[in-house]
């Protein structure tokens, strides 16, 4: 496992012929100082706001996908994973219409993509924070490719756009990914390793030093996974929001949608 030194990629309204190949080749890419430190400040006051509204409201689902819950460092009940948050927040719906993000489908091609904002999970918030009796500190290996065979669909490139809002070193944990296997075959997809339940290191992974306001993407078929901090309590804390660029047959999910299977198989491997 080694530290990879990412070039300090700009995100414009455009995306450059280097970025388009950089991508290509690795499967991921960093864009640095996309959200500045107000911006920051001001979506996790948003996601804050969200939390204690679902939780004085007992929620346990949003369009029928699984909150994660967790304890804080103070032993006080909190959201891990969250979802469709950008359906909630006018900052946060704003900021997906960004021309910026935008510009990401096009990473896409040649499909055409959209921002998945009501479909799959939508933005959701991962958000790890190690104390004894956590439950979601870490994610295993995984592809995002699967849950298309789930839902009775063939395999669909897309891609996960993250926004971090802590730092993270790279000593620190946070996300690791098998550079350039998003060009693998079917089977290396499928059967490559053991679905969230593997957490090991493997020799060709890679990660990342990241900074509140980075903005990552990796190609949905591409390995990766979410490393444990080294560390406890507020230290260890990562929040990242994801959300999906898509392609394929347009599937919105609202409050009557029914739960997927993938999600009730992953909340017993997840940890």
């Amino acid at each position: 496992m080694k530290k990879f030194e990412c070039p300090d990629f700009v995100l414009g309204d455009k995306l450059t012929e280097e970025q388009f190949n950089f991508f290509d080749k690795y499967g991921v890419i960093i864009f640095r100082n996309f959200l500045n430190s107000e911006t920051v400040q001001l979506f996790i006051q948003e996601l804050n706001r969200i939390e204690k509204q679902w939780l004085d409201e007992g929620r346990d689902k949003v369009n029928g996908i699984p909150l994660k819950f967790g304890k804080d460092q103070d032993g006080n009940k909190m959201i891990q994973r969250m979802c469709f948050l950008s359906l909630y927040s006018k900052p946060l719906h704003e900021m997906l219409q960004d021309p910026r993000v935008q510009a990401l489908v096009g990473l896409l091609y040649p499909y055409e993509g959209r921002i998945s904002e009501n479909e799959k999970d939508g933005l959701i918030l991962n958000h790890y924070v190690r104390m004894p009796e956590s439950n979601f500190t870490q994610m295993g290996w995984h592809t995002d490719s699967p849950r298309d065979l789930f839902l009775g669909q063939k395999i669909m490139p897309m891609l996960n756009v993250g926004l971090h809002l802590d730092d993270t070193p790279f000593e620190n944990g946070g996300l690791r990914v098998l550079p350039g296997t998003h060009k693998q075959g079917i089977l290396r997809l499928l059967f490559g390793k053991k679905y969230f339940i593997d957490n090991n290191p493997d020799r060709r992974e890679i990660g990342f030093d990241l900074f509140a306001g980075d903005l990552t993407v990796h190609d949905g078929r591409i390995w990766h996974r979410a490393q444990q901090s080294p560390l406890y309590g507020e230290a260890s804390r990562r929040r990242v929001m994801y959300v999906p660029i898509i392609t394929g047959k347009y599937m919105p999910k609202d409050a009557n949608s029914k739960t997927p299977f993938y999600h009730r198989f992953a909340s017993k491997v997840q940890n």
